[in-house]
């Protein structure tokens, strides 16, 4: 302890992969929206970043909102179990199987159809309500991978001495469970995972708003929904400059036009895979530092 102590910060930095790519990512994107600011256009301009505020919005809501129905929901197959309410329990563990038997992509698009027959009907018309329904949406195919970690950790814990040491001393269920096992003993576990599950959402709404733009759902479109990256992505514009990025390989002396001509799309793309490759080694770095 005293040897790290002494190290130079440069070099306890390097050892915490977690913060270095988390200092990386925000440093990268603070260069991309000053590029941007100077020589991309206004409106293209306002659409990305409309676009990146929207998907991160969403992607943190969907961390809120799985966090909070994994936790009701463990809660919930807990007491069962405590009580041995077998009827309860084995409804509880169908409605999760059968959640959990939709492929997330294919329950993520579904939910955009009903959110557009929604909004078509006028029963949604605040764009911030849009946001939570999306957000919700992606949240109930996602938030029973956080309820398999939250029952791991209980059932781990309930076999240990001091879990049955509590129950004899008189503490309640629900102190043990939320304060001892939860909290004490599983918030790094649980905080790992919700990096993972931001990562996750990001890539559903780039993934659904791409299947969206190719036409395979008649029911949803993009332009019923808000600007995210995944819908700029989608953009025609936004093709064109992937597709210049491509004819930029086999004519090399084209290269210097993307970050010029072609920066809407060149931007928006990039963001998309560096942000999903920074949320990978973090949540690497963070397991590493912990040892989990």
């Amino acid at each position: 302890m005293d040897e790290y102590a002494q190290l130079p910060w440069w070099h306890k930095l390097l050892k915490q992969k977690d913060i270095l790519w988390l200092l990386v990512w925000s440093g990268t994107v603070l260069a991309v929206g000053i590029w941007n600011f100077i020589f991309l256009n206004a409106p293209a301009l306002k659409l990305v970043i409309q676009g990146f505020f929207n998907t991160f919005s969403i992607s943190f809501l969907v961390i809120i909102f799985s966090l909070f129905l994994s936790w009701i929901v463990t809660l919930c197959l807990n007491y069962f179990q405590y009580k041995n309410n077998h009827i309860g329990f084995l409804l509880f563990t169908f409605i999760l199987n059968l959640v959990r038997s939709v492929p997330q992509i294919v329950g993520v698009l579904f939910g955009y159809v009903f959110l557009t027959y929604f909004i078509e009907k006028g029963l949604v018309r605040s764009n911030f309500f849009v946001i939570l329904f999306l957000a919700l949406i992606m949240s109930l195919f996602i938030f029973i991978e956080m309820v398999d970690l939250m029952r791991e950790r209980i059932a781990y814990f309930k076999k240990r001495d001091f879990y049955n040491a509590m129950r004899v001393c008189g503490i309640s269920e629900n102190r043990i469970i939320n304060f001892d096992i939860l909290w004490k003993n599983s918030r790094i576990h649980i905080l790992n995972k919700l990096i993972s599950v931001f990562g996750i959402a990001v890539f559903l709404q780039c993934s659904v708003d791409f299947i969206i733009s190719v036409g395979l759902s008649r029911d949803v479109s993009s332009v019923n929904l808000p600007t995210t990256l995944g819908s700029l992505l989608a953009k025609i514009d936004s093709k064109q400059d992937i597709l210049a990025i491509g004819y930029s390989i086999t004519h090399p002396g084209y290269m210097k036009n993307l970050f010029f001509g072609h920066l809407q799309g060149v931007t928006v793309s990039f963001l998309i895979v560096f942000t999903l490759l920074c949320i990978y080694n973090i949540s690497n770095g963070y397991s590493e530092r912990h040892r989990l």
